[in-house]
């Protein structure tokens, strides 16, 4: 049976004009696997030359868990990829043969786990996998050198920010407006906006210190000695001060003075949107929606024709979204998440230079990721699982929030800033890792 069925593959014949420009015969033969002798389907040459049907050397991988070539038994290094070009070629010379033995292969079991085993072992291996194309034995190649230099940037920013800001316990968010000097005042005024520089040496010049600072009104602001001109630079102040009386300390304006004060939710957040953008905005939008859910959707998606003048007027907006509002953030929370993570940041740009950077780049890694892992369940036909992993993932990211609020008051403080800083600095450094594993990953997939 054997030579029946080989006899009447090989009598399968094309003809191909050579270099002389005569046409000779190829058979299917000549494009045989070693261990099957049929048409080879997706062909993987190993480092000695043979080719084999890949499905063929997942197999024999399978059976005796050596990475050595069936036909010659030498050794292969790297990962054996797919032969494109040998791929190509047979596809087009033998379209109808082809297609059948892929048929054929798709409706075996035993073949189709030992395809997904022989994968998984290459994508583990792809890490520590030598290749003298791209990688240097010394040094660890291009791309470590690229992500050594990025933590070391990234530890010598976190290094300069912690020599250079001040101590959390010395920010005026814990410290009762009372108590303020005139220093703190015009710090505080500062933080409002550039604008302010306006008026500043008029607040310094009058010593207003934070008992003063309570007593003043907005008809202050409107006349001699303070006089602020624009009336919505003085709406601005009027409104903060209004804040700064109820609360009885400075408000939050920055992500620091944010952590100081609330460094639990901080860090929740922080790692939230990381992991699930989604869920982690519909929470702000049930739990948060004044403090935290307005003014976020206020910044990624500004009122076009009222566009605010800083970010603090943007904090400041109390007022219900429009429908366009809604229409652009849903459109962006379905399928671009990370966008608003991103656009949020890049409006705080002129207040955390380098960390809305970070930010910006880890939301963009994001993407990919996300993206690159939809287009490997729509490969793999698994889009119908979707509604499984959603489940799960809400669970996990469920019971990881409540675990959470359990032990955080038994978490040292300085675990917690370990992991804050971890994640806002760090991360994107080990995203651009993950990026660059997942496309190494496609080269190696099953086409």
């Amino acid at each position: 049976m054997e030579e029946g069925a080989e006899s009447s593959t090989e009598r399968l014949e094309v003809l191909e004009a050579d270099s002389s420009g005569k046409n000779r015969r190829i058979s299917v033969s000549e494009f045989s696997c070693p261990c099957c002798y049929e048409i080879l389907i997706n062909p993987t040459t190993l480092n000695c030359g043979h080719s084999f049907c890949r499905h063929c050397l997942a197999l024999w991988w399978s059976s005796s868990k050596k990475n050595e070539c069936p036909e010659c038994r030498e050794k292969w290094e790297g990962f054996p990829k797919v032969n494109i070009l040998l791929r190509d070629t047979i596809e087009k010379l033998f379209p109808d043969v082809a297609g059948q033995r892929k048929e054929d292969i798709q409706r075996n079991r035993e073949v189709s786990h030992s395809l997904a085993a022989f994968q998984k072992y290459g994508r583990d291996q792809i890490p520590t996998t030598p290749n003298t194309g791209r990688i240097n034995p010394r040094g660890g190649g291009f791309f470590s050198g690229v992500l050594t230099a990025l933590t070391c940037v990234a530890v010598v920013l976190l290094g300069y920010h912690w020599s250079s800001r001040e101590s959390e316990d010395d920010l005026l968010v814990h410290k009762p407006v009372a108590r303020w000097t005139a220093a703190e005042v015009v710090h505080w005024l500062g933080q409002l906006g550039p604008w302010t520089s306006l008026y500043k040496e008029r607040f310094l010049q009058e010593r207003v210190n934070g008992r003063l600072l309570l007593t003043l009104t907005d008809e202050d602001f409107s006349s001699a000695p303070y006089y602020v001109e624009n009336s919505s630079h003085r709406k601005a102040i009027a409104m903060e001060l209004e804040r700064v009386k109820m609360l009885g300390v400075k408000p939050p304006l920055n992500l620091w003075e944010y952590k100081a004060v609330l460094p639990g939710k901080s860090l929740f957040l922080l790692y939230a949107l990381k992991s699930s953008p989604r869920l982690s905005m519909l929470y702000l939008y049930l739990f948060d929606y004044t403090d935290v859910f307005l003014p976020f959707i206020h910044t990624v998606c500004p009122v076009q024709e009222e566009e605010l003048e800083d970010i603090l007027a943007k904090l400041l907006d109390l007022k219900e979204p429009t429908w366009k509002q809604w229409r652009e953030f849903l459109l962006k929370f379905s399928f671009l998440p990370y966008q608003l993570v991103a656009e949020f940041a890049w409006d705080w740009l002129e207040v955390h230079y380098w960390t809305s950077r970070f930010i910006i780049v880890n939301a963009m890694l994001l993407s990919v990721l996300e993206l690159l892992a939809f287009w490997r369940l729509w490969s793999r036909r698994e889009l119908k699982t979707i509604p499984h992993r959603m489940c799960s993932h809400f669970w996990k990211v469920s019971t990881q929030g409540l675990l959470m609020v359990i032990f955080w008051p038994v978490i040292p403080q300085f675990i917690c800033n370990c992991l804050f800083y971890w994640a806002l600095y760090f991360n994107p450094i080990i995203n651009i890792d993950l990026v660059v594993k997942e496309l190494r990953r496609l080269e190696t997939q099953v086409l």
